[in-house]
């Protein structure tokens, strides 16, 4: 529904994933539980097969509403929002599906956040990326930083507040693509479809994998995978697969 503070769309295989709460999509406790349910049931569809998130209007996600903060004199409030804070970042980083993230403007704090947990990242030109928790007298986002920044770029993000550009992101090798505002939904959804066209059963191993190997050393992860393909050799989308590239046809995937 247009109404909702994170709409769902699903086409061809593909969701699109929308933070709706105007005017800068700052996360309450509400939008939070609604991007939980939403990769939650992403991850349980049968007709999705990769999502999408983006932001509407210009600016993709402020971060935290400050107005939604805990209470710190409520024994326990402070708990329940940290729990709910990590499980918005969780449920798209276990979603069972790849997720693409297409930053359609502004992404601080939490936002970056949101982007660091999709699978890929794509941008506007008019995207910029920082962690201002300093500036407002805190110190959180350095798990998040860390996956997408080296060192040196990362600490002064994170002590400064600095704002990095998208094109500097895609100089650096960080995103994908950094587009005209008027591009970046359409060249996600070529990227998306390219997904959507391989096997559902072996694109859920590979989420999997690519999850389970950033943890692992490498001579336990090159087993972790080995296993898999064991797996997905037995399937019918692998013998489908090689049927297809045999008879220099399209595949059709069954998901089984």
């Amino acid at each position: 529904m247009s109404g909702d503070i994170v709409t769902l769309e699903v086409s061809d295989n593909i969701a699109l994933v929308t933070l709706n709460r105007p005017p800068v999509n700052a996360l309450d406790r509400a939008m939070r539980d609604r991007i939980v349910a939403v990769f939650d049931e992403i991850s349980e569809r049968q007709d999705v097969r990769v999502a999408i998130l983006t932001g509407a209007g210009k600016v993709f996600c402020s971060g935290a509403d400050l107005k939604d903060r805990p209470d710190p004199n409520k024994i326990g409030a402070f708990h329940s929002h940290n729990r709910i804070t990590r499980e918005t970042g969780n449920c798209i980083r276990e979603c069972a599906k790849p997720v693409i993230a297409a930053i359609n403007g502004v992404a601080l704090g939490a936002g970056v956040g949101l982007m660091a947990s999709c699978d890929i990242f794509y941008a506007c030109e008019e995207a910029v990326f920082g962690m201002p928790e300093i500036n407002v007298g805190l110190a959180g986002g350095a798990a998040m930083l860390n996956t997408l920044f080296g060192r040196s770029l990362m600490r002064r993000m994170f002590f400064t507040g600095y704002r990095v550009p998208a094109a500097e992101l895609y100089r650096l090798g960080i995103i994908e693509a950094c587009t005209t505002k008027e591009n970046l939904l359409p060249e996600v959804m070529k990227l998306a479809r390219e997904i959507a066209s391989k096997s559902p059963i072996a694109m859920e191993y590979a989420k999997n994998a690519a999850n389970m190997v950033e943890l692992m050393p490498p001579r336990d992860a090159y087993r972790f995978e080995q296993n898999i393909t064991m797996a997905l050799s037995k399937t019918e989308d692998a013998k489908e697969a090689r049927m297809a590239f045999l008879e220099k046809r399209a595949p059709v995937f069954k998901g089984r």
